[in-house]
């Protein structure tokens, strides 16, 4: 690839990701085959996701452009699910058994020229989020795979304790994993709270987190149901055991803070829910929290109070 070539790969994948955060600062978090086809960047026609196959390079360009993971039940076999080695980096399988198949070319050459790509990953509920940029650097033809490399995916949920990450490799594999169910963790979850806090229905994308209930940290799985989606505020509170949220969805907070005496934000933003119905729910049954994930958390809270 010549260097004009490769300049303009990159300018090609930064108008790609350009576009995919000003969908997102827009609040949209699932994207679709319909959403992301027919874009026009530096003036030609683009698809960003593959159709069928799992990795997708558009015919206008040298590398490949994006690789994607589908969604796949809690219980099932997921094909990210243990293909994360112990130095922490993601194991991508090549397509088939033959590494030099025309899509697993294209792979090789976006990791050669140090190329960045989209990481499309299944949302439970349907259709894909968007883990971007992601680099490719290594290949391990032995075993069909490329190493994936996620670092530079700003993923502010997430707090790495890098001195445990030294000392216990199988955390750091726990904790790899955990980055990987973020986003699309959030993106489930955002969706069934059609972007809205469901303590206070506050609805500016950028300032809503995908909550834990049973806490990821502690184990807890990226599904839908052990999910709420929370307000900055909010969800601090929820951590520390300000709020708490009975399993008939009911808000309560912490005594002592409801006999403080401070300014407009605490009464109207922290005090005044207590006692209320939560005012956002998922519309489908099936989305809406596990009462008995409620039940264990609000115990928590009660025992702190």
């Amino acid at each position: 690839m010549t260097p004009t070539e490769r300049l303009r790969e990159l300018a090609i994948r930064h108008a790609a990701f350009a576009w995919l955060d000003k969908q997102r600062a827009a609040g949209k978090e699932t994207f679709t085959q319909e959403d992301t086809s027919n874009l026009t960047l530096g003036g030609e026609t683009f698809r960003l996701m593959p159709t069928q196959q799992g990795i997708w390079k558009p015919g206008q360009l040298r590398a490949a452009l994006a690789i994607r993971t589908v969604y796949r039940p809690e219980g099932s076999n997921r094909p990210y699910d243990d293909a994360v080695g112990l130095d922490g980096f993601y194991r991508y399988k090549m397509r088939g058994d033959d590494p030099n198949h025309y899509q697993n070319r294209a792979l090789h050459q976006a990791m050669a020229e140090r190329l960045p790509l989209i990481w499309w990953l299944g949302v439970q509920g349907g259709g894909y989020s968007a883990l971007y940029p992601i680099y490719l650097v290594a290949e391990e033809r032995s075993d069909l795979q490329f190493v994936v490399d996620i670092d530079a995916v700003p993923q502010p949920d997430i707090t790495w304790p890098s001195v445990d990450l030294e000392l216990d490799p199988a955390y750091r594999q726990q904790l790899t994993k955990l980055r990987l169910h973020q986003r699309p963790f959030r993106a489930a979850v955002l969706r069934a709270y059609r972007t809205a806090c469901a303590v206070c229905s506050f609805r500016h994308s950028e300032l809503l987190d995908a909550a834990h209930i049973h806490e990821d940290g502690a184990g807890g799985r990226p599904v839908v149901t052990n999910g709420l989606t929370l307000c900055k505020m909010h969800h601090a509170a929820y951590d520390r055991k300000i709020l708490g949220i009975t399993p008939s969805y009911e808000v309560r907070i912490n005594a002592d803070v409801l006999q403080e005496v401070d300014g407009p934000m605490l009464r109207h933003g922290i005090q005044e829910f207590h006692g209320q119905q939560l005012m956002v729910l998922p519309e489908r049954r099936t989305e809406r929290p596990d009462p008995l994930l409620l039940e264990e958390r609000f115990q928590a809270f009660l025992n702190a109070s």
